[in-house]
């Protein structure tokens, strides 16, 4: 089977010695390599210094028996898959032990040897294919392929560097950035490389729910719990157990709900509205904001101690305006999928297309650019993208004055104007330019419409005030 660094590597884990040497010559045998436990502890330790591809394992063990030593693995990064040897009598247990706690499968003693070498081979042929898996998906990160995030420049290379440092771990992450620069994308990519892949991922968007329904939404109720409340429910930490749980939108999250999620972070345990028991769940938190938590906080409007809570790990994500070199990988991957959507055959953009994509400000972020070749490939149908089909505002020139009317877009600041003062002349002097269209407005000034709308309602309040 080739030289004895690339021999699969097989951990037999049994307390009688006599069966672990019968093993482990018997897996000699056969072209693989192995190490030998005694129980469960040592077979933690061994697995640190010998990363196995699979693991044959006893039930029936002294200090950590079979049972504990699969759910101490389920901790581990990347766990091999384990074969359970069970004596005659154990079997309802053995299944118990494939279902609940990820076993590959389980063999009655006395065991056939033919069934023991076809159990190795389909184990490790598992483990190569998620390394191979694994080693793909690194490879595609550092061509600018994360999962469904796209981005070969510096800035998002940055990103995917903190998600594949992070995934693994336990630690809650804190996805922080503007509406639409894939917050949830991030989220799905740390869950998709960590040991909680297979379980499920569940995303609730907290903004989205009114106050009366978000505590039934992530805790459950039980029937009769509250008016419409016809059925006992699961709610979002439940379904997550074992997975993962967005809370997207946190900053939205009302300050009674806040406080019982910092219970439920802290004793990972949850209680149904209407309910008596409460529930053990093992959860991985992430939460993204498109706001500042720490201006939410000044404001009494966000708890401390939960914003410490989840701010283990932040990650902040860049919009599109700063990674703008970017936006050709991004159109060619987006157009993928919305030509498989829409039926339709784009092959690519034209440059001048590509040209007018890139010089954008893009307030929206990904989100906006998915929107508008969406557009774009319902109006061609196929073969290639023209400017005319992006729409407004892309279709004409970006905003700006011509060199003959200079003095249109002036703004003459004295010595002593604050940046405060500085920045509502200019924003003021902008829309004179646009005769007070908003969108070019802030087009111009590279912000959001909602944000200039939001500076719009601050002076406009500041001046009632005064």
């Amino acid at each position: 089977m080739g030289s004895s660094e690339n021999l699969a590597r097989v951990l037999v884990v049994d307390d009688e010695e006599n069966q672990r040497t019968a093993l482990a010559t018997m897996l000699k045998a056969w072209g693989f390599a192995s190490e030998s436990a005694a129980d469960g502890l040592e077979a933690l330790e061994k697995l640190s210094q010998f990363p196995a591809h699979a693991v044959i394992t006893d039930l029936m063990m002294p200090r950590l028996d079979g049972m504990g030593f699969l759910e101490k693995l389920k901790a581990h990064p990347s766990p091999p898959p384990v074969i359970v040897l069970t004596a005659f009598g154990n079997l309802e247990t053995a299944i118990s032990t494939v279902h609940d706690l990820g076993a590959f499968w389980f063999l009655e003693k006395p065991f056939q040897p033919q069934a023991l070498r076809m159990l190795v081979d389909r184990a490790v042929a598992q483990s190569r294919l998620r390394e191979q898996t694994d080693s793909l998906t690194r490879q595609l990160s550092y061509q600018g392929v994360l999962g469904e995030l796209v981005g070969g420049s510096r800035i998002m290379q940055s990103v995917f560097s903190l998600v594949r440092q992070v995934a693994p771990s336990r630690a809650a992450v804190l996805l922080l950035g503007e509406s639409g620069t894939g917050k949830e994308l991030a989220a799905r990519a740390i869950h998709a490389l960590s040991n909680r892949r297979t379980q499920g991922f569940v995303a609730v968007n907290c903004a989205a729910l009114p106050e009366t329904l978000i505590e039934s939404e992530l805790f459950g109720h039980e029937k009769g719990a509250f008016t419409g409340a016809l059925e006992r429910r699961s709610g979002c930490f439940e379904l997550a157990n074992g997975g993962t749980l967005l809370l997207d939108e946190i900053g939205d999250m009302p300050m009674a709900t806040q406080a019982k999620l910092l219970r439920v972070l802290e004793d990972s345990r949850v209680r149904r509205l209407g309910g008596k028991e409460e529930i053990q769940v093992d959860v991985r938190v992430i939460a993204s904001t498109n706001k500042s938590l720490e201006e939410a906080m000044k404001k009494g409007a966000f708890r401390e101690d939960l914003f410490y809570r989840l701010n283990v790990f932040p990650i902040t994500l860049p919009p599109l305006r700063e990674r703008r070199e970017d936006i050709p990988a991004l159109c060619a991957a987006l157009l993928a999928d919305l030509n498989q959507k829409h039926g339709c055959r784009i092959t690519d953009a034209s440059q001048e297309a590509l040209d007018r994509l890139s010089s954008y400000s893009w307030p929206g972020n990904v989100r906006e650019l998915r929107n508008v070749l969406e557009r774009a490939v319902i109006l061609a149908g196929d073969g290639t993208i023209a400017k005319a089909h992006l729409g407004p505002p892309l279709v004409e020139a970006p905003a700006a004055p011509p060199e003959a009317a200079d003095d249109e877009m002036n703004v003459v600041l004295n010595v002593g104007t604050t940046v405060e003062q500085a920045e509502k002349a200019l924003i003021y002097r902008t829309l004179a330019y646009t005769k007070n269209n908003k969108t070019r407005a802030a087009e111009i000034l590279g912000v959001s419409v909602k944000t200039l709308f939001n500076k719009l309602r601050d002076y406009g309040a500041r001046e009632v005030d005064s």
